[in-house]
């Protein structure tokens, strides 16, 4: 079921934008001279960009680490950007960061993953935002965990928070990937689902951690319909004081932009062609089939059930799952299949066949 809200989407989608919707700056506001030199450089080379970002305060992994220059920053960062005339977004991880914000003149508020995955942090920001109009952007949780993503949403709706945009930077998981955090689209296509009128900004920096793979993750967002982008950018990455892999120069942001294909989300004449027409019909007949088929799995793993409870048996055989999994990566791998998505398919497959059996 689709959550209703009332709030006004920031930004407001545009299906008829030719450039994304693009937040750039550095990782970290370092130096006045720094600030002001990236923002220079961003605006004189990507005129179209609608927002700017630093970070002033940086919540780090471990201590000892650059923490971001404070609130002393925000004076001469909040005057760089005015130079250039385009917004200003920073990253608030307390209510003090509110405060703070409010006072030097920022024009748009992030919360960032880590401060999403804790409910009581999101809430006392709401709180502190309680009467103020002021877009507030929200990245997603450092763990796929959609129900955190959407309910710091809720949170700020309710405390009367009306502009508001979600960010998605990737999640932290424990394999190892070439990926700084992995993408896991299918959790921003469902939020897209589930709140469709509120945009949702990729982050390639977060999610690829090096320049490396910016582009293919930048594509990858504006083919799947994203809203815009958030890249980091820095006049000299390499000597960056927080995150220097994953930002780029201006002039290198240019370029990936450049070389983006920005593709149209909607083409009435191509969704009403016969021949699309019928493929879709074919898509909607085998997944009526699929459904039967899995719901005729799950009455024999029902049956199953029964049998083991009979004979007082374990529900779950790690043996035997061993060999269905087997079966199906070969099998399916063998159809052209990714072992990612047969591995996903089957997890969950199981974890149903586990909570038919338990079912009372």
């Amino acid at each position: 079921m689709e959550e209703k809200h009332a709030f006004t989407a920031f930004p407001e989608p545009d299906s008829n934008r030719n450039f994304p919707y693009l937040i750039s700056g550095p990782c970290s506001a370092e130096t006045d001279e720094q600030v002001r030199s990236v923002f220079s450089s961003l605006k004189e080379r990507i005129p179209e960009i609608s927002l700017f970002r630093a970070g002033i305060w940086k919540p780090r992994t471990r201590p000892n680490s650059f923490e971001g220059i404070g609130a002393e920053a925000l004076p001469w960062t909040v005057a760089a950007a005015k130079e250039q005339g385009v917004p200003l977004a920073v990253e608030i991880a307390k209510p003090d960061h509110v405060e703070e914000s409010l006072k030097a003149g920022v024009d748009v508020l992030w919360i960032g993953a880590r401060t999403t995955v804790n409910p009581f942090q999101v809430q006392d920001i709401a709180d502190a935002l309680k009467g103020v109009d002021i877009p507030v952007l929200v990245k997603n949780p450092v763990n796929p965990d959609l129900g955190l993503w959407i309910g710091a949403v809720e949170r700020l709706d309710v405390a009367g928070v009306k502009r508001i945009g979600a960010v998605h930077r990737g999640f932290s998981v424990y394999e190892q990937s070439k990926y700084r955090n992995r993408p896991s689209w299918e959790i921003p296509i469902e939020l897209r689902r589930r709140i469709p009128e509120l945009p949702i900004i990729v982050d390639p920096s977060h999610i690829a951690g090096s320049r490396e793979y910016l582009q293919e993750v930048a594509q990858r967002g504006i083919d799947l319909g994203f809203d815009g982008l958030m890249i980091e950018s820095h006049p000299d990455p390499d000597n960056a004081w927080s995150d220097p892999k994953q930002q780029i120069r201006p002039e290198g942001l240019r370029e990936l932009l450049d070389g983006l294909v920005i593709r149209k989300q909607e083409d009435t004449g191509f969704s009403e062609r016969a021949e699309l027409i019928e493929l879709r019909r074919k898509i909607d007949r085998l997944d009526a089939y699929l459904l039967e088929l899995l719901a005729e799995r799950m009455g024999i793993a029902e049956e199953i059930g029964e049998e083991k409870k009979l004979r007082s048996i374990a529900i779950y055989q790690p043996e035997r799952w061993k060999k269905v999994v087997a079966r199906a990566l070969e099998v399916g791998t063998k159809s052209g299949l990714s072992e990612e998505f047969i591995l996903s398919v089957f997890q969950q497959v199981h974890k149903e066949s586990i909570r038919k059996q338990t079912k009372e």
